[in-house]
């Protein structure tokens, strides 16, 4: 099992960033997926999730309106568009794939948001 992201970097406030999630080694399209982040001194916490036909998504209060998560079955891929990006939105953030009491996690991609 592989959850792979990419994507992160450091960018100005305001700016945009697109992250990926790709996966392998499990039936993707099974699994609900989700993007969580972790800031320096912080726990973890979630950020977005999205169904496993992506019939229905949440999102933290913080990044509503400003984020969007999206999947492509077909692709074994997750998304998190990412608009409107500031300082406290500096994390790793890391992909999560659930079903039942399985889950995978990826190793994470630094976004850091600073002028």
């Amino acid at each position: 099992v592989q959850l792979v992201e990419s994507g992160g970097g450091l960018v100005q406030p305001g700016w945009s960033l697109r992250l990926s999630c790709a996966t392998s080694g499990f039936t993707f399209s099974w699994y609900a997926m989700s993007w969580h982040r972790q800031a320096p001194g912080k726990e973890r916490e979630l950020v977005a999730r999205i169904s496993r036909a992506a019939e229905s998504t949440d999102y933290e209060d913080s990044v509503k309106g400003r984020f969007t998560i999206s999947r492509d079955n077909a692709r074994n891929t997750v998304y998190l568009q990412m608009d409107s990006l500031n300082s406290e939105d500096t994390a790793v953030y890391y992909c999560k794939a659930s079903f039942g009491l399985n889950a995978y996690w990826g190793k994470g991609t630094l976004v850091t948001v600073s002028s």
